[in-house]
């Protein structure tokens, strides 16, 4: 069986992967670098997905709207299933079939404000994308930017299209970092309902409060470069 008889379906415009977009198809066309190899495309698309779009785990908005590739573009900043979703976009509108995954993640690097709101270590649904290049799905996190990990001492996530990309256990100080406890398997778009279910269960005084908080100043705080 060709295995790329049932990809139609990983190289669909959705509500929330609209490539269709004006401004995510020029993005694409833009990022790619000019070339026609797809994994060089993919490896283009990664970093620019990485570090042009800062991480923002405060700007999680649980909506068609919050979370379509459009709008995180337009934001320039969102969370690791809006980056996600963003970079699927990208890869499909170049031909490339990318659909999206997700797991549970025990995060042993966080801000004070985020574990206050979350009440627990554990980040439900983290997202990523999984593309298919030379015959087989790879996986590509392209959550936390350049600047980010700088502040945290954290390893970048590199990507070479040939190899999985997912967080490190170990920070660069050899500190625990991301451990993964549940995986939840790929879709093929944005399971919404599951997500939002889950975080009513696990997130029940978070609510909106995440939205009325500045990321960037909390690390900045908390990793010292305020003062500087």
């Amino acid at each position: 069986m060709n295995p790329r008889s049932n990809m139609e379906q990983y190289l669909q415009p959705t509500a929330f992967m609209n490539f269709n977009h004006p401004a995510v198809a020029a993005f694409a066309q833009e990022k790619s670098g000019g070339t026609s190899d797809p994994v060089r495309q993919a490896v283009n698309l990664y970093y620019a997905v990485r570090d042009s779009i800062y991480y923002d785990p405060y700007a999680i908005v649980l909506t068609i709207d919050g979370l379509c590739a459009s709008t995180t573009l337009a934001q320039k900043r969102g969370w690791c299933v809006a980056k996600a979703v963003l970079l699927a976009a990208c890869c499909r509108h170049l031909g490339i079939p990318a659909r999206l995954g997700f797991a549970d993640v025990k995060n042993h690097l966080s801000t004070k404000r985020l574990r206050e709101r979350m009440k627990t270590d554990v980040f439900y649904w983290h997202g990523y994308t999984s593309i298919y290049v030379n015959d087989q799905w790879v996986k590509a996190t392209p959550a936390f930017n350049i600047e980010l990990c700088q502040k945290f001492s954290l390893k970048p996530l590199e990507f070479d299209a040939t190899a999985d990309s997912i967080y490190h256990p170990f920070d660069l100080a050899g500190n625990r970092h991301m451990e993964y406890v549940n995986e939840r398997g790929e879709f093929a778009d944005v399971p919404l309902d599951l997500i939002i279910k889950t975080f009513l269960e696990k997130y029940p005084e978070a609510g909106p409060a995440w939205l009325n908080a500045d990321f960037d100043r909390d690390v900045a705080r908390e990793t010292g470069a305020e003062r500087k």
